[in-house]
């Protein structure tokens, strides 16, 4: 007979996150929360239900979060993976979180069509709110500037022929 803990040990519950970069010329959506004393960005994305499929969810937090059919896009890699361990305070132990970042492009046009805010209901129920913003690569496409003050609807006026693609995964 196997002895198993009344408390799982830490990290060894995962809990995986699908997530997107979504493009729209050379800026990328982003969800913005401010919290007391500090600021985040995050990916639109969030947590895969238990025996959901993952494409299955991605569209469906993109739905939820921006308004996107991923039908609509073009894209849809899988670019990268971070296996985060998770610490909070309180009685349940900490999970670590795998997350899936995908990455698609849109045209002004359909970035028209999307939420400028996220609402997140809390274990409370009261929700929290979350803009959605541009963050626009440096003219020299080496990372992230500050994010723009307004919503990504007016970073995608420009021609579709400056979005910015990454080389091919190999």
């Amino acid at each position: 007979m196997t002895n198993t803990p009344a408390t799982p040990a830490p990290f060894s519950r995962i809990k995986i996150r699908t997530g997107a970069l979504v493009f729209c010329g050379d800026d990328v959506a982003l969800i913005r929360r401010d919290r007391a004393g500090s600021t985040h960005y995050t990916p639109p994305g969030g947590n895969v239900e238990d025996g959901e499929d993952l494409i299955a969810a991605l569209a469906r937090e993109l739905a939820e979060e921006l308004g996107l059919d991923t039908a609509a896009a073009e894209g849809g890699d899988l670019m990268w993976m971070v296996d985060q361990r998770v610490t909070r305070p309180g009685p349940t132990p900490p999970p670590r979180k795998l997350h899936l970042i995908y990455r698609f492009h849109i045209t002004p046009d359909i970035r028209a069509t999307l939420a400028e805010q996220e609402r997140d209901e809390l274990p409370d129920g009261s929700h929290e709110v979350g803009f959605i913003v541009g963050r626009t690569r440096t003219s020299r496409g080496r990372g992230a500037s500050a994010a723009q003050p307004g919503p990504l609807r007016r970073a995608c006026d420009r021609a579709p022929e400056r979005l910015w693609r990454p080389p091919p995964v190999r």
